[in-house]
């Protein structure tokens, strides 16, 4: 197997090592409210809480990866997150220890996506950097479909520890296969650590107005696209009267996603980023509307909802690396700050206004955000159209 086709394939088994063990407990949500007396913040919150600790390891450890390298850093994050999965479910039923586990879990996890990127990007030329790009977010999405699935699926036959316990066993062969095929990173130059220096470019990197606005869609499109599948299971089965374990299969939307992210690329490189974000984020937009309708289609709005949101998250990382012209792995860093500060932070607001209202009440706070990243969108297409514009003489 040639290297930059080994490289691609090890992005994806660790992003779906990663993914399905930070999104193990979101399927679980209203069996943790049913069985074991959770409210749905305090559900929705193992869901934050993961994020959160990620958000605010990511920085750190993506300074520590300047120096003692990403591909190190990679293995490690896998590794030892694999571990802790495993302790989900054997803490007790105590919402609070469930959470800290939770919190520790996802900061071990920040090394993965902390470096991940930068590592695609200093490793592989730029002609193949979009597609290993969407191929590392397709693992994402995977990751994330097995994630809540496999735990819905074996609930009925092994109650809620069973269930993360299974689901932890296919996150580790998921690890040790990426630890297998990752090669040797070529590129990387160790540097000194210089914590001040990393901060401030990272900050600085907010001067950039292209690169903020892309931060900023990481934090509002992120944050609101959790908050959708956080909730849609408890609108399945109030609303709609479905068992769980049926609700799951909502998460097989993911699949979109997956499609979306792995044939971006060759859409950015025929029509461009701006037109490909805006389109993306049209879409997004539209899917979240969707689920005030039947079932039929709430489902075709969470397929589109997920397609969109997903092609918008691959088309903004890759420009990101574009955009940067240096410090790239600061900007990497930033942009995975903002998306899973919004992820838990987003996440758990949401969760607040999920309880004080109606789903149409919820759906209009969330279309706040999708309106946002419209707003975003074409700004950044006519910022990118102005810049291509010929120079009159």
């Amino acid at each position: 197997m040639q290297r930059n086709t080994r490289a691609m394939v090890a992005m994806l088994f660790v992003g779906l090592a990663i993914f399905s063990g930070l999104y193990s407990t979101q399927a679980m949500l209203p069996t943790f409210v049913e069985v074991l007396g959770f409210t749905p913040t305090e559900a929705a919150l193992t869901v934050s809480a993961a994020t959160g600790a990620l958000a605010l390891c990511i920085v750190p450890l993506s300074i520590l990866s300047e120096r003692f390298g990403r591909g190190r850093l990679l293995v490690i994050s896998a590794v030892l997150a694999t571990i802790l999965a495993f302790a989900v479910p054997l803490v007790g039923e105590n919402v609070l220890a469930i959470i800290a586990v939770r919190a520790l879990q996802g900061a071990v996890l920040a090394g993965a996506p902390a470096v991940a990127m930068a590592w695609l990007s200093e490793e592989l030329d730029e002609d193949i950097l979009p597609r290993a790009m969407g191929l590392y977010i397709a693992g994402n999405t995977l990751g994330g479909i097995a994630g809540r699935l496999i735990p819905t699926g074996l609930l009925d036959f092994t109650g809620w520890r069973g269930a993360l316990l299974g689901s932890a066993a296919v996150s580790a062969i998921f690890a040790v296969l990426f630890v297998i095929l990752l090669p040797k990173q070529e590129n990387f130059r160790p540097k000194q650590l210089h914590f001040k220096a990393e901060i401030r470019a990272m900050i600085n990197h907010w001067r950039n107005l292209e690169l903020g606005l892309l931060f900023l869609f990481a934090f509002l499109g992120m944050g609101a696209f959790v908050s959708m599948y956080n909730f849609i299971t408890f609108r399945l089965i109030h609303h709609f009267g479905l068992p769980v374990t049926l609700t799951g299969l909502v998460f097989l939307m993911y699949l979109a996603g997956t499609w979306s992210s792995a044939r971006v690329g060759t859409i950015i490189n025929k029509y461009g980023h701006g037109k490909t974000f805006v389109v993306s984020a049209v879409l997004y937009a539209l899917g979240i509307v969707m689920t005030l309708g039947p079932l039929p289609v709430l489902l075709a709005g969470m397929f589109i909802f997920t397609a969109g949101f997903f092609a918008a998250h691959s088309t903004a990382s890759g420009w990101v690396g574009q955009a940067a012209a240096t410090n790239r792995a600061e900007a990497s860093s930033m942009y995975l700050l903002c998306y899973y500060a919004g992820s838990s932070a987003v996440g758990a607001a949401s969760g607040l206004v999920f309880e004080a209202t109606s789903w149409t009440g919820f759906i209009a706070f969330i279309s706040c955000f999708t309106v946002a990243v419209i707003l975003i969108g074409a700004w950044l297409l006519k910022s990118t159209s102005r810049v291509k514009e010929p120079v009159a003489v």
